[in-house]
């Protein structure tokens, strides 16, 4: 299988140390499962804690305990209507990180050790 259409990311400078841990702890919360599956019931639309509670069969308290974290983080934005609080990706770079991942995850792995 020929991999032409793949063309080699820009090497990337090295970032201050800041930025590494920054990048490190965003990693470590994506690292959670619960957590990935938090921000993944976020992508499609805003959705609120209590559907996400119900769609992944958690408690709400939890749900808000992981999206305090993330939101902190900036990996979801919370906005207000209402009475409710809806949660959704903070910006396209999360989604647009998750389908990377997703996308390496399904790639075969014959001959990439090459």
């Amino acid at each position: 299988m020929s991999h032409d259409h793949i063309h080699p990311a820009q090497p990337i400078a090295t970032p201050p140390e800041e930025a590494i841990g920054q990048l490190a702890d965003l990693f470590h919360l994506l690292g959670d499962a619960t957590r990935l599956r938090i921000v993944l019931a976020c992508l499609a639309q805003p959705t609120a804690v209590g559907d996400i509670a119900a769609t992944l069969s958690l408690s709400s308290s939890l749900v808000s305990h992981h999206l305090r974290l993330l939101r902190a983080a900036r990996i979801v934005k919370a906005e207000r209507q209402g009475k409710q609080v809806f949660y959704s990706a903070a910006d396209a770079h999360i989604s647009s990180l998750l389908s990377t991942m997703f996308e390496h995850i399904a790639e075969p792995a014959n001959g990439m050790d090459a």
